[in-house]
């Protein structure tokens, strides 16, 4: 067996300085792909400047449900939004998940597929914010009913934890409809390169210990500016992603253990 890896960056277009911390961690370090923010007021002119700086970075689409507005008119998605026509906050959607509409959910994230594609990019995969695509039955089906329409690959879902009532319950499902669908993801997932694990002796194990196969590692580097700072939790651990990142002891890792770098583009040949 052989050692593929996806180093996949959330949140491409979250502020113009989250994207050019994004391109400047493929540009010298292991980011492979990323995955935009559809909603976001950048994100165009920043996946113009992806296709025109980063040729080889994979470009797909991080489905969007908690952070800013939708892509459609909120009026006609209002079981997704609040009075002010944002999309609900992650605890506010929790509350509300057993009231959202399904038809609302497939058209805000088809719509939000549509602007990628208006921009010419090829779609290299499908994840999700906060990972609100894998939290109910009804939301993982559309996504990757969406996957298929587009024949793009998916992020595959977190490992159970058998400490953890939800993560349990949404394994149980997650595993049945991916093989329903016939969905294509990697073997494995890591979220662990992530807040205090963002570490260069942390990821130098998970990269020592890899597993055969394929693997997407999850990151979120990005320079900080105002906007992030006032406006995202995870803020300055974004830089220090971007060190560990593009560090030589992290490359010559990758190199030492024989690890091929991947898109999903690459992995699937879509």
């Amino acid at each position: 067996m052989t050692k593929h890896l996806i180093v996949n960056a959330d949140d491409y277009g979250r502020t113009a300085s989250v994207s050019s911390g994004i391109r400047h961690a493929h540009l010298n370090g292991i980011v492979t792909t990323t995955t935009a923010m559809m909603n976001m007021p950048t994100v165009i002119e920043d996946i113009r400047v992806a296709q025109g700086e980063c040729p080889r970075l994979g470009l797909g689409v991080h489905l969007t449900l908690t952070a800013g507005r939708p892509v459609l008119p909120p009026a006609q998605a209002p079981t997704l939004v609040d009075h002010n026509g944002a999309f609900l906050r992650l605890d506010q959607l929790t509350t509300a998940l057993p009231n959202v509409n399904p038809a609302e959910l497939r058209a805000e994230w088809r719509a939000q597929i549509e602007k990628f594609l208006a921009t010419g990019a090829a779609l290299d995969h499908l994840d999700s914010h906060h990972h609100t695509s894998y939290f109910t039955e009804t939301a993982f089906g559309i996504m990757l009913d969406l996957a298929n329409e587009y024949r793009a690959p998916v992020r595959r879902p977190r490992a159970k934890d058998e400490n953890d009532a939800d993560s349990l319950s949404r394994a149980e499902f997650t595993d049945r409809i991916l093989r329903e669908k016939g969905a294509r993801c990697p073997d494995h997932f890591i979220t662990s390169f992530y807040d205090d694990g963002v570490t260069i002796s942390n990821l130098l194990g998970i990269l020592n210990t890899l597993p055969d196969g394929l693997t997407e590692i999850m990151s979120h580097p990005g320079y900080v500016d105002d906007e992030l700072l006032h406006g995202s939790s995870y803020n300055l651990r974004r830089e220090e992603e971007i060190e560990v990142l593009t560090s030589d002891e992290v490359k010559e890792a990758i190199t030492a253990n024989r690890i091929t770098l991947r898109t999903f583009k690459e992995a699937f040949v879509v």
